[in-house]
């Protein structure tokens, strides 16, 4: 598909690569179903944060776990795809966790980005970002952008 898409095996000599060149890593995740424009937005901004971002990418099987069987609509492959299409986004990885815990572990980015409908006390991973040293960023959302308003305007 992309060179931008890199499996979780391969995750490893990515981030070694990146880190030998010094670079700062930046990290968000999510499941990226319909992508919009409160999407590139929130992605273009945390690429603002550091050097390369990465983009943990929720799989079929976790977004259905996450939103209910009538999700994803669209399949992670393609979900990869468009993603690896955007500027800001230099790589993607899927995972299957329902949390990004397992993920956020291997890469151990400089930053992580969240919306900022998240808080450090509300953020499952804060703790986990906290124990390797990295920093948490929240992204001020795009009001009235979300799939599930899509769908919704859909039916």
């Amino acid at each position: 598909m992309t060179e931008k898409l890199i499996k979780k095996e391969n995750l490893q000599n990515v981030i070694d690569k990146i880190k030998k060149e010094s670079k700062k890593i930046v990290m968000t995740n999510g499941c990226f179903d319909i992508l919009h424009a409160g999407h590139v937005r929130y992605l273009k901004e945390s690429k603002s944060k550091g050097d390369v971002l990465i983009v943990g990418l929720n799989s079929d099987l976790s977004v259905k776990k996450l939103k209910g069987n009538s999700r994803p609509i669209n399949n992670e492959t393609d979900r990869a795809e468009v993603l690896s299409a955007l500027e800001s986004v230099d790589y993607v990885v899927i995972f299957n966790e329902i949390s990004p815990i397992e993920l956020l572990l291997k890469v151990k980015p400089d930053i992580y980005t969240k919306g900022a409908d998240y808080t450090e006390e509300t953020l499952p991973e804060a703790d986990t970002i906290h124990s390797f040293g990295g920093k948490i960023e929240f992204i001020k959302l795009v009001e009235g952008k979300s799939t599930t308003k899509i769908i919704d305007k859909i039916r």
